[in-house]
């Protein structure tokens, strides 16, 4: 009877430390699978910058509603950006006319701005090993020439636009107005409409911004990067450093008032977000930023 006893005893201990070992290996394993699924979802983008051209302005005083600039002119940058996410690439605005491309600096009628592009897109896109058909997406900051230039080179890539911009460009009036900027975007036909802020890929990590008031359907980018950090990209929000600091609004803005109400919705996003502002015509954050090929992360 004793011995059954102790043979009862340890068949019973020998379980509970099967038991033990099994549910401890068990342990160990669930750990392993949740860091997987961590590293997957926070798989770095990457963010390139491109050369859309020149942009000269011989007559600043535009870009205030006062005399602020009067008698005065400036040389913008005019960047574009390539988004290297996991679930596709974004192209952010597409620079100035390709049109421009291997001709002498072209002055516009009204002599405002004289305008000039060195290089295309395809072969620019072509120096980070990339072509036009790898491009899933664009969007653009607003459809002003300077910002659509090579849009019409991205005819199957998917084009998310606020419905406001959308139907204003397509507008008959602005057919007839201002051809160019439609002309930029006709070819594009795959249409992701949207009415406000957008989350591109689902993850936060690319946001679009809806600040109208430049034109009817503005917008701008929120990107954030593994080791830059996190980017604000303002399209034409601001056009230079002091358009931001003293809230200065061009006199060819669509709405005033918007353009305010916009730079207060803007301010507050990058703020919570803790956000660098990069003014995409500032010629000094253009040069804080490395170009491409080099990934600005």
């Amino acid at each position: 009877m004793d011995n059954q006893f102790l043979t009862m005893k340890k068949l019973i201990i020998l379980l509970i430390t099967l038991s033990f070992f099994v549910a401890c290996k068990k342990d160990k394993k669930e750990p392993v699978v949740e860091q997987t699924e961590t590293e997957v979802k926070k798989e770095p983008i990457k963010m390139f910058m491109f050369d859309g051209g020149t942009v000269q302005v011989n007559m600043l005083e535009i870009f205030s509603q006062d005399d602020a600039y009067k008698g005065q002119s400036k040389t913008f940058a005019d960047a574009f950006y390539l988004i290297q996410h996991p679930d596709g690439n974004l192209l952010w605005d597409a620079g100035l006319s390709e049109d421009l491309i291997g001709k002498e600096p072209f002055t516009t009628p009204e002599g405002a701005f004289t305008v000039s592009r060195k290089t295309g897109i395809e072969e620019q896109l072509k120096s980070i090993g990339l072509s036009t058909d790898d491009v899933k997406y664009i969007a653009l900051s607003h459809t002003h020439f300077d910002h659509s230039g090579s849009a019409s080179k991205l005819s199957n890539a998917i084009w998310i636009v606020q419905e406001t911009e959308y139907n204003f460009v397509t507008s008959e009036e602005q057919k007839k107005q201002s051809p160019d900027n439609f002309n930029a975007i006709k070819n594009l036909k795959a249409l992701k409409k949207i009415n406000g802020n957008y989350d591109v890929f689902g993850d936060g990590r690319v946001v679009i911004l809806s600040t109208p008031g430049h034109t009817p359907g503005h917008q701008s980018l929120f990107v954030d990067l593994e080791q830059e950090g996190p980017l604000m990209l303002t399209g034409d929000m601001y056009h230079m450093e002091e358009s931001r600091e003293n809230s200065r609004v061009p006199i060819f803005n669509h709405d005033v008032d918007q353009t305010l109400a916009s730079m207060e919705v803007f301010e507050t996003f990058a703020k919570e977000k803790g956000a660098r502002v990069i003014i995409q015509h500032s010629s000094k954050d253009y040069n804080s930023l490395n170009p491409a090929p080099e990934p600005i992360q």
